[in-house]
């Protein structure tokens, strides 16, 4: 198995086991948005209470060609970067895209 298809099989996996993890509220529900062709991986939570209208990006990842994890969002608390460590994908091969180039260098995980 290549890089990407197992990259993509550890991401969608650790979404799909985050969405059964934490619970939320009844009136909005999570959707995983899967483009395997452009290798872009989204965990959105989607729906209406007594607020109003909800459209929360909570994850987004980006599989470049060349097998660089980038994580493009991060709306939560939960250290998503470093799960996917424990899940089999290699520290250097994860950007904080949400980071600044200047600032990416000390994150522990890949510049760029």
């Amino acid at each position: 198995m290549d890089k990407i298809t197992l990259y993509q099989q550890k991401i969608v996996g650790l979404l799909k086991e985050y969405t059964s993890r934490y619970a939320k509220f009844p009136e909005l529900k999570d959707q995983l948005i899967c483009d395997y062709e452009s290798n872009n991986f989204q965990l959105v939570t989607v729906g209406w209470d007594i607020v109003g209208y909800h459209y929360i990006v909570n994850f987004h990842f980006h599989i470049t060609e060349q097998g660089k994890v980038w994580l493009l969002a991060n709306n939560t608390d939960i250290r998503i970067a470093e799960e996917l460590v424990t899940h089999g994908v290699h520290r250097t091969d994860i950007v904080l895209g949400f980071k600044s180039p200047e600032l990416r260098p000390f994150t522990n995980f890949a510049a760029a």
